[in-house]
C-alpha cells in the first residue's frame, strides 16, 4: 500500500518536471535584454504564438491604455505606473516607447514593448514570455493590473479641441 502512495507522487512529480521541461523545448533563447535596442516605428507588436503571448491589437480582448495629455505626460504616467512593479525593470526607453523585463518570483522572465501611438491617446503593448510555449496567463493579468493602476495614475485634463 504505501510503495502505490509513493508510486503515485513520484508520476505526479515527474508528470510536472516533463511538462515544465517540455514547455521550453523548441523556444529560441533571449537575445540579452540591454542589447535588444528598439525602434518605436519597428517594433512588431504582433504575437506569433498566442499561448504565451497578449497584445492589446486584434482579438485578444485587452484595450491599449488610453492617455490625456502629450505623449511625454503618457511616457511619464507609464513608467510611474511600472514603478509599483518591484519585478519589473525598464530596460529601453525613447520618447515613444519603452521595454520593460518582468522577472517572477521563479525566475521567468517575460518582455513587454509599449508604443505610445502620438497621433491617438493610446498605448499599444505586447507583452510574451521568453521562456517556453505556454505562460498560464500570467501575461495576461499582469497586463490587465498595469492597465488597472495605470487608470488610477493622475493624468493631466486632455486639452480642448481646436
Amino acid at each position: 500500500m504505501r510503495s502505490a502512495g509513493i508510486a503515485r507522487k513520484l508520476y505526479k512529480f515527474s508528470t510536472w518536471a516533463v511538462t515544465v521541461v517540455l514547455s521550453a523545448c523548441g523556444t529560441t533563447p533571449p537575445k540579452a535584454a540591454t542589447t535588444t535596442a528598439i525602434n518605436s516605428v519597428s517594433v512588431d507588436l504582433a504575437c506569433k504564438r498566442s499561448s504565451n503571448c497578449v497584445n492589446s491589437l486584434g482579438t485578444g480582448g485587452l484595450a491599449p491604455l488610453v492617455y490625456s495629455g502629450t505623449p511625454a505626460q503618457a511616457l511619464v504616467a507609464l513608467q510611474a505606473t511600472l514603478a509599483t512593479f518591484p519585478e519589473a525593470t525598464i530596460t529601453h526607453s525613447e520618447p515613444l516607447a519603452l521595454e520593460v523585463i518582468f522577472t517572477t518570483r521563479m525566475g521567468f522572465k517575460d518582455l513587454v514593448h509599449f508604443k505610445i501611438d502620438p497621433q491617438q491617446p493610446r498605448i499599444d503593448f505586447r507583452s510574451r514570455s521568453l521562456f517556453g510555449w505556454y505562460d498560464w496567463g500570467k501575461n495576461r493579468s499582469r497586463m490587465q493590473e498595469i492597465s488597472m493602476r495605470f487608470l488610477q495614475q493622475k493624468q493631466p485634463a486632455a486639452p480642448p479641441p481646436a
